[in-house]
């Protein structure tokens, strides 16, 4: 009996750290992605919820549809729509909306926007959006939270719940 334990006991001191997340992933958070996993053109969608300080009357929800194309150094340009017709008819102007990216090998990563937004007055803010992501599907998609967001003639951020998913558009680069 004692040499069966024996046996069980060692067959566990050999198993069990084979099958903990650290052992079993090399120890590390590297699962092969960089700024360069992120190349092409994305188109996204985002639901953002901006709260208004008492006593203002509740938010209305926000969508926004666009493309987005990342340059795979870490250089974006995005080309957007806000779907409450405020911004105009028709598309964000090609090239005003700029931005950067940074991707861990995690396949978690940051990004900034610049809204690029014309005509503000100095000392506001011509729109600024903040972006924590984490990347799925081999870089296909993008899974994105506003960790900050600046609105054009802002000089201060304002609270946000801002939520966004981006879908690369062709296999291809």
């Amino acid at each position: 009996m004692q040499r069966w334990l024996s046996k069980g006991i060692l067959a566990a001191m050999i198993g069990l750290p084979a099958l903990s997340g650290a052992a079993w992933a090399g120890g590390t958070d590297d699962f092969g992605c960089s700024n360069a996993t992120l190349k092409g053109e994305y188109a996204f969608g985002v639901t953002v919820y901006t709260p208004a300080p008492p006593p203002s009357p509740p938010p209305a929800t926000v969508v926004v549809t666009g493309i987005k194309v990342f340059d795979g150094r870490g250089n974006l340009t995005q080309r957007d729509y806000r779907g409450d017709n405020l911004a105009g008819d028709d598309f964000s102007p090609p090239g005003q909306e700029t931005g950067t990216y940074k991707v861990n090998s995690d396949c978690t990563g940051s990004m900034v926007v610049n809204l690029n937004v014309p005509h503000v007055p100095a000392g506001l803010s011509s729109g600024e959006i903040w972006i924590k992501f984490v990347i799925s599907d081999g870089g296909r998609h993008i899974h994105e939270v506003v960790s900050q967001l600046i609105p054009p003639f802002q000089s201060a951020p304002v609270p946000t719940q801002t939520s966004a998913d981006d879908w690369k558009v062709s296999s291809g680069d």
